[in-house]
């Protein structure tokens, strides 16, 4: 297995509303549809890609539709999400802790099974995504969904 993390990111919301959220991908499919005019233009073209379902995400990928179900979780800390209908075995958690009362901090992170010449082309591509994904993670506004 083949880890990426993101780097560390901050957000303006408390650990358990943020797990709550994150832990329930379903609480973000209709508020989301209602305050994505009020994200950043580069937050909304991300989340176009990105399908909010009962029981995990589905994401639009260069590869195809590929789902994401919820695995594990340990409240407050970690939601893992394990990929479904994916050409290749990975996972991607979320991990949180606490700043403060109002602040967490999170990093998404991606165990894939990579062959070796695949690692060599698409890590990288890969390292870039995961950073991408923790910097939109951060940018929900969990307070409003």
């Amino acid at each position: 297995m083949s880890t990426y993390k993101s780097e560390f990111n901050t957000i303006n919301c408390d650990i358990n509303t943020v797990y709550s959220k994150l832990s329930q991908p379903a609480t973000f499919r209709d508020q989301l549809e209602k305050n994505l005019d009020k994200m950043p233009d580069d937050a909304r073209e991300h989340l176009e890609k990105v399908h909010f379902e009962d029981d995990g995400i589905s994401i639009d990928s260069p590869m195809g539709p590929m789902k994401l179900s919820v695995a594990e979780s340990v409240e407050p800390s970690l939601v893992r999400f394990a990929a479904q209908n994916s050409p290749v075995a990975f996972h991607l958690d979320v991990e949180l802790e606490p700043v403060d009362a109002t602040t967490t901090r999170s990093r998404a992170l991606i165990d894939i099974d990579l062959p070796f010449f695949m690692r060599t082309m698409v890590g990288n591509h890969l390292g870039e995504a995961v950073n991408r994904l923790g910097e939109m993670l951060a940018r929900l506004p969990y307070n409003d969904l």
